[in-house]
């Protein structure tokens, strides 16, 4: 079906976006600066070790992987799903999830030292290795994402989007599988380990990519034409609801199984009563799913409607990073099992006792560095390419504007 819309660039006129221009240009700095320091000096000035090599960085690499995966949503549940009120906002759906898997590639690069040798690690393969696939569909989902946007870009290869959209579904998919394995699959790593990740990530995918493509949605309809009406803020709503309990679903059920195996037990006292308890009761539980789940499904709460959606989208956010937060950083504070059904007498490899970790100022300003990158990105392709829709098809009604 030929897309007969009228789809402009991003020519704002509002100080907001010049500011957010600056502070993502600042932030860039910034990260570069700190990824060129724990380059030279390496990874001594960080907050990781020889138990924690996978810091705060990862983190916030993951959580970018995970959200461009999500971001797709906008664009497969109007090519795959058919919902016409998603259709307006497919394009910017596509260049953001790719903005992102970009930002979140490069921190992941400059988080594990020597990029000077990515070309080897591009070039030579171990397919018996998660990591050595995780490459093929990180680059195949930005293939797949270049040419779903030219289908719909092309009006003469509009036919083929919803191909496209069905190609471009089932990869972020199977990338994010691949990236709840590269953890899932770590034997050695006894809070890991487990096929559930993978689900896992497929729901924090869900629930983090809606809550970035409602804050895009936001802050475009305020710099651009309008780009929210009735039918789209509902949609955003119950899907946030639903993505959220999918999330609380897996996650209760990984936490089951692994209370229910012994040899895991050490594992879940260590994250729901010990010291990554905090994060995974306030951050993950109280403000990444019941108070979005409260303030979207609570209506006598007097909070406007967009306004729900952006508080319970960034709520979201931060309870989707902690719970990654416990799962990365978590796993590897755990004492190993080195030699399983054996006691271990005596070991100078400190594996008796949990590791502590103290993210250092490094980590934060890499991590913050990539979050901008993909930002910046995203800005800068609004302004060139026609992205955005000039008007909203007709609807019946419309959200008062007060409410923003």
């Amino acid at each position: 079906m030929i897309d007969h819309a009228r789809y402009a660039t991003l020519k704002p006129r509002a100080f907001s976006y010049w500011l957010l221009l600056l502070l993502c240009a600042a932030m860039v700095g910034i990260g570069g600066y700190c990824a060129l320091a724990m380059e030279h000096a390496g990874h001594i000035i960080t907050g990781m070790n020889n138990h924690i090599v996978w810091g705060l960085p990862h983190v916030f690499a993951v959580s970018l992987i995970v959200a461009a995966s999500g971001a797709l949503n906008g664009a497969s549940l109007s090519s795959v799903f058919g919902l016409p009120h998603y259709k307006p906002v497919a394009r910017l759906s596509v260049i953001l999830s790719m903005c992102l898997l970009i930002g979140g590639l490069l921190v992941l690069v400059l988080d594990l030292g020597r990029p000077d040798r990515l070309i080897v690690a591009m070039t030579t393969y171990n397919f018996r290795s998660i990591f050595a696939w995780n490459i093929f569909l990180y680059t195949g989902f930005l293939a797949v994402g270049v040419c779903y946007l030219w289908m719909m870009m092309e009006s003469r290869f509009n036919r083929h989007t919803v191909v496209a959209g069905r190609v471009a579904f089932a990869w972020r998919i199977v990338l994010t599988t691949g990236t709840g394995c590269i953890f899932g699959f770590l034997v050695g790593r006894n809070a890991l380990d487990s096929a559930l990740l993978a689900p896992l990530f497929i729901a924090l995918s869900l629930v983090m990519g809606m809550a970035v493509l409602v804050l895009f949605f936001v802050i475009l309809d305020r710099w651009h034409s309008p780009v929210l009406n009735v039918q789209l803020l509902q949609s955003l709503r119950r899907l946030q609801v639903w993505f959220l309990l999918s999330l609380v679903y897996f996650s209760v059920v990984h936490h089951l199984t692994n209370l229910y195996a012994t040899e895991h037990h050490l594992v879940e006292r260590h994250t729901l009563t010990g010291d990554l308890s905090g994060v995974f009761w306030l951050g993950h539980i109280l403000v990444g799913v019941l108070l979005p789940l409260s303030l979207l499904t609570i209506r006598s709460i007097n909070v406007g409607e967009i306004s729900r959606l952006v508080i319970s989208a960034l709520l979201s956010l931060i309870g989707a990073m902690a719970l990654l937060y416990v799962v990365i950083i978590g796993s590897q504070s755990t004492p190993q099992t080195l030699f399983p059904g054996k006691t271990v007498l005596n070991s100078q490899f400190g594996d008796a006792g949990f590791s502590a970790y103290q993210p250092s100022i490094w980590e934060w300003g890499l991590g913050g560095g990539g979050i901008a990158v993909a930002l910046l990105l995203c800005l800068m392709l609004l302004r060139i390419l026609p992205l955005l829709p000039e008007r909203l098809p007709e609807i019946p009604t419309r959200p008062d504007r007060s409410e923003k």
